[in-house]
C-alpha cells in the first residue's frame, strides 16, 4: 500500500475522468462503417501516429521495472536495442508495403497471399499475442496499491474506464487516449528522476549501492539467454499494432517516417524507465515484489501533487497499450476469427458493417478471456516470456513472406509452416516445464523458427 494525500487522489481520479471525456468524445465522430470503427478512415497523420505509436508499444511498464531491478542495464539491451533495430528495419522494409496493401490486418494479408485456412490460423495466433491479459494484470496491481481494491474491483473499473469508450468509438477512440496518455507518461517519468537524484545522490550512489551485474551491459546472463529476447524483439515484425498503425497512416510515407521518429522517443522513455529502475534497486534493494520497484520509490522520494502525477504517468502508460491490444484482440477474434469462418471470403466485402458488431462482441470476449489468463500466470515478464516464446515461431515466416511476392509459397506449406512452427516451440516448452530443463538446453523459440524455416524451403523448392 502506498499514501496518497488527498490532492494526490483528487489528480488520479481526475485523470480517468479525462480519458472517459476523451474516448466518448472521439466516438461521436465515428461512423458504422468498418474502415472508420477499425481504422479511423485510413487519417493518421505524422504526428498522430507517432503519439499513438510510441504510447501502445510501451505499455509493459511494471514489467520494466521488475525486469530493471532485477538485472539492471541489460533491460536496454534486451528490452531496447533490438527493438529499435527491428523497428527500423520494419520502417524501411515493411511500412509502404503495408499501407500499400489497403487492408486491414495481418490476417486479412494471409488470406491474400495464401488462404483462409491460413488466415484463421494466423488469427489464432495474433489473438493469443495480442493479448491484452499482461496489461490488465499491471492496472489491477497497481490499483490494488493505490486505493486497496481487490482483483475483482480492479477490474470492473478497468472495464468501465477502458473498454466502454472502445466499445462506442473503435479506433478513433483509441488514438484520441492515446495523446492523452502520450504527454502524461513522459511527463510522469519527469517528475520522479530530479527527485531520486535530489534524494539519493548521481552516479557515485548507484555505483555504491547496486550488485556489479547491475552494471555490466549482459547482467550476468548466458548468450543464449541474451539472444533469445533478441528473438522475441522479431515480434515486432508480427505485432498487429505496428500493421494497425501503417494500415491507418494517411499514406505510406506517413507509416515509415512515423516509424522512424517514434525510435526516438522510445529512446527517450527507456533512458528515464531505466535510470528509476536503478535508482529503485540502489535504493530499496530488499524488495519482494520487484514489479513494485517504481510504485515504492516513488513512495520514498515524492511529495503530494508530484506523486500523483507519478501515479497517473504509470497510469497513461498501461491504459495506452491496454486500449490497444484490448481492441486489436477483439477485431481478431471477432472479425478475423470468427467472421471470416462464417464467410466464404471476407475479402469481397471487407467494410461490411458485420465487422463493427462482431469486434463489439470481440471485445467482451477478449477481456474475460484475459482475466482468466491474468489468475493463471500472474507474472508479467513470464507472460511476454511465454507468449513471444511459442507463437513468433509460427508467425512470423509466413507473415514476413507474404509481403514479398518472390518469397511466396504454396498455401499448404504457408499453413504447415504456421502450424508447426508454433506447435514445436509450444511443446518444447511444455516439456521444459516438466523436466525442470529444455530438451538439450535449448530455448522453445529456436527450433520452432527452425522447423517453420524448413517448412518454408521446402515450399520454396517444390513451387
Amino acid at each position: 500500500m502506498v499514501t496518497l494525500s488527498p490532492v494526490d487522489i483528487f489528480l488520479i481520479l481526475s485523470y480517468f475522468a479525462a480519458v472517459l471525456f476523451v474516448g466518448f468524445r472521439s466516438a461521436r465522430t465515428t461512423t458504422a462503417s468498418a474502415a472508420d470503427y477499425l481504422l479511423g478512415g485510413r487519417s493518421l497523420t505524422l504526428p498522430v501516429f507517432v503519439m499513438t505509436l510510441v504510447s501502445t508499444w510501451y505499455g509493459g511498464i511494471l514489467g520494466v521495472g521488475e525486469f530493471t531491478y532485477r538485472y539492471g542495464i541489460s533491460n536496454w539491451v534486451v528490452q531496447g536495442i533490438p527493438y529499435y533495430v527491428f523497428a527500423a528495419v520494419f520502417a524501411v522494409f515493411l511500412a509502404k508495403k503495408i499501407r500499400s496493401t489497403n487492408l486491414y490486418s495481418i490476417p486479412d494479408k494471409l488470406h491474400d497471399a495464401y488462404d483462409r485456412k491460413t488466415a484463421i490460423l494466423g488469427a489464432i495466433l495474433t489473438f493469443i499475442l495480442m493479448s491484452p491479459a499482461p496489461y490488465v494484470l499491471m492496472l489491477a496491481v497497481l490499483l490494488n496499491i493505490l486505493f486497496g481494491w481487490n482483483m475483482v474491483a480492479s477490474v470492473v473499473v478497468i472495464a468501465v474506464v477502458a473498454l466502454s469508450y472502445m466499445y462506442a468509438g473503435g479506433f478513433r477512440s483509441d488514438v484520441a487516449t492515446d495523446i492523452l496518455e502520450f504527454v502524461l507518461m513522459f511527463a510522469g517519468f519527469m517528475v520522479i528522476i530530479p527527485f531520486a537524484i535530489h534524494h539519493y545522490g548521481g552516479m557515485e550512489f548507484l555505483e555504491r549501492h547496486l550488485p556489479a551485474p547491475h552494471l555490466l551491459w549482459n547482467g550476468g546472463h548466458s548468450a543464449q539467454y541474451l539472444l533469445v529476447w533478441f528473438f522475441i524483439a522479431l515480434w515486432t515484425f508480427v505485432d498487429p499494432a505496428f500493421h494497425q498503425r501503417c494500415y491507418a497512416a494517411k499514406d505510406a510515407r506517413t507509416a515509415q517516417r512515423g516509424i522512424l521518429v517514434s525510435i526516438l522517443f522510445w529512446f527517450l522513455f527507456d533512458s528515464m524507465t531505466l535510470t528509476a529502475g536503478l535508482y529503485a534497486r540502489a535504493a530499496l534493494p530488499d524488495l519482494s515484489q520487484p514489479m513494485m520497484s517504481y510504485p515504492l520509490l516513488a513512495e520514498a522520494v515524492l511529495p503530494p501533487v508530484a506523486k500523483g502525477l507519478f501515479y497517473i504517468g504509470l497510469l497513461a502508460t498501461i491504459m495506452s497499450t491496454l486500449n490497444t491490444l484490448g481492441f486489436v484482440s477483439a477485431q481478431t477474434l471477432g472479425r478475423d476469427i470468427i467472421l471470416r469462418a462464417k464467410r466464404a471470403d471476407l475479402r469481397a466485402d471487407q467494410n461490411s458493417p458485420l465487422a463493427v458488431r462482431y469486434t463489439k462482441i470481440g471485445l467482451i470476449a477478449a477481456f474475460i478471456l484475459s482475466v482468466i489468463l491474468d489468475f493463471l500466470l500472474p507474472s508479467v515478464v513470464e507472460m511476454w516470456y511465454t507468449i513471444g516464446t511459442v507463437v513468433i515461431p509460427g508467425l512470423l515466416v509466413p507473415v514476413i513472406a507474404g509481403y514479398f511476392p518472390k518469397l511466396h509459397i504454396a498455401s499448404r506449406y504457408a499453413f504447415f509452416s504456421m502450424l508447426f512452427g508454433w506447435t514445436t516451440s509450444s511443446c518444447w516448452l511444455i516439456a521444459g516445464h516438466f523436466g525442470n530443463h529444455y530438451p538439450l538446453g535449448i530455448e522453445p523459440m529456436y527450433p520452432g523458427l527452425l522447423v517453420s524455416l524448413i517448412f518454408w524451403i521446402v515450399g520454396k523448392i517444390r513451387r
